[in-house]
């Protein structure tokens, strides 16, 4: 290999190159990181033991504040190194060669923790919880930020959480292009964001939710929530639908969840727990235990638009105007394979899609629902809702409209429906049970709703 002039240099001539070589080259690296103000990567440098039993932290601690002090990256070097809690500073980079480098949680109150740590970088690092303890009144995750500014966590494989595999709150800045499995918790709990993105993760085998998008109480949050994969959520803790999601978006308003691939989930692919302005746009989603997108309680506006649903209790569902949900657009969507969950004494469900207040139902497909493609309103639950241009086939019910006496401005129009066996369009009691003619065939129109130009085949 040639020698350019600037390594002849390093090397120094004066002491020969065919004897000193080796040694200078390695000479000349650190210069050259210094000169660039890295810190090394050799591990005797940094004062680590490769694959050693004992506690690394120490050297590390020191490490991580010499160069956050120099304002310099700390370049981690290759090797498996065992570690209790380091702390995070601001201005700190950790970064190594993805696959390489990784740092063992032997247990402590916290792993890698940092707060208003502002400008923290972790890059290409292996992070194993191992399972081990942490002090849950300071941690709860493999990687814990707090009012932290202009953060990147990238290119990271967190495996074996007690607890979330990453943990923010009141954090803005980026987490992509990581692996996170096996978790207890959740792979990426965010609480409070003030700028958050989370991109091109992969999220896989978390005990109760892939990512949460939370605030402490109602507010915009805005952070975004794309082309990720994430596969496999289990709700082992319980509930009713706080846990067993995909992407569990709860008080946040303005949140995108769009692009992203999501499958086996106990609950939900996306549910947005009173999360305003909620955008599911373009996502594609498999095998879920209830309602694949959802939106409830208590929010105001939702765009549920260009989704592929395959496999699921029901495919989308804006519900609770009871609780103030209402407002919402369910655009061009695809869904197919609902079923019916027959072991549960209540709530069964089986439909395509299931609205109730100030909705916009238009241009989706629904294939293959055991119950209905489209359920319209609940008893008292109904307002102003517009169902055109949708292709409905393979239902038992195409489509059910509560009957209540008390509900108004609900216009069924232009859909297609084929292959029903209980009906095309029929009202519904307040337990669900259709009831009355076929409105396909008789029509209606009036104050409360109005059935016109559909075509049953």
């Amino acid at each position: 290999m040639p020698i350019d002039r600037r390594t002849m240099l390093s090397a120094g001539l004066g002491a020969g190159i065919a004897t000193s070589l080796a040694g200078s080259a390695h000479a000349a690296g650190a210069r050259e990181r210094l000169a660039a103000n890295v810190m090394p990567a050799s591990a005797d440098e940094l004062g680590l033991r490769s694959d050693a039993k004992q506690d690394q932290a120490n050297a590390l601690q020191a490490a991580i504040d010499e160069a956050a002090n120099r304002g310099a990256p700390l370049l981690l070097p290759p090797g498996r190194f065992r570690t209790g809690a380091l702390t995070l500073r601001p201005g700190t980079k950790l970064i190594a060669t993805a696959g390489t480098t990784t740092l063992e949680f032997i247990g402590g109150p916290t792993f890698l923790y940092g707060e208003s740590a502002d400008g923290v970088v972790i890059d290409g690092l292996d992070l194993d919880g191992a399972y081990q303890k942490l002090d849950p009144s300071q941690a709860d995750g493999l990687i814990v930020l707090r009012t932290s500014k202009a953060i990147t966590l990238r290119n990271l494989n967190l495996d074996r959480s007690i607890a979330n595999g990453i943990s923010l709150q009141a954090c803005a800045g980026s987490i992509s292009d990581c692996t996170i499995t096996k978790p207890l918790q959740a792979g990426i709990f965010s609480l409070d964001a003030t700028g958050l993105e989370i991109l091109h993760n992969t999220i896989a085998d978390c005990a109760n939710n892939g990512v949460q998008v939370w605030r402490s109480e109602l507010g915009e949050d805005g952070s975004i929530v794309a082309q990720n994969r994430i596969v496999r959520i289990r709700a082992d803790a319980g509930g009713t639908g706080e846990n067993g999601n995909g992407v569990n978006v709860f008080r946040a308003g303005s949140v995108l969840v769009t692009g992203n691939r999501i499958g086996d989930c106990t609950y939900s692919a996306i549910r947005g727990n009173a999360a305003s302005d909620i955008q599911m746009v373009a996502n594609a989603c498999s095998r879920l235990g209830e309602v694949a997108l959802y939106s409830e309680f208590g929010f105001q506006g939702a765009l549920i638009a260009g989704n592929v649903v395959d496999t699921a209790a029901t495919g989308v569902s804006i519900t609770n105007f009871n609780d103030g949900g209402r407002l919402a657009v369910v655009q061009g969507n695809l869904i197919r394979n609902l079923f019916r969950r027959e072991h549960e004494p209540e709530d069964k469900r089986g439909n395509g899609i299931a609205v109730e207040a100030d909705t916009a139902v238009t241009g989706n497909v629904i294939e293959n629902a055991p119950s209905a493609g489209l359920t319209i309103g609940w008893g008292t639950y109904v307002r102003d809702v517009i169902a055109t241009g949708n292709l409905i086939r393979k239902a038992h019910i195409g489509i059910l409209v509560s009957a209540d006496a008390s509900s108004r401005g609900c216009l069924i129009a232009n859909n297609m429906i084929s292959g029903t066996t209980g009906g095309n369009i029929r009202t519904m009691d307040g337990s669900g049970n259709p009831t009355g003619p076929d409105l396909a065939v008789s029509g209606s129109s009036g104050t409360r709703f109005s059935v016109t130009g559909n075509l049953a085949v």
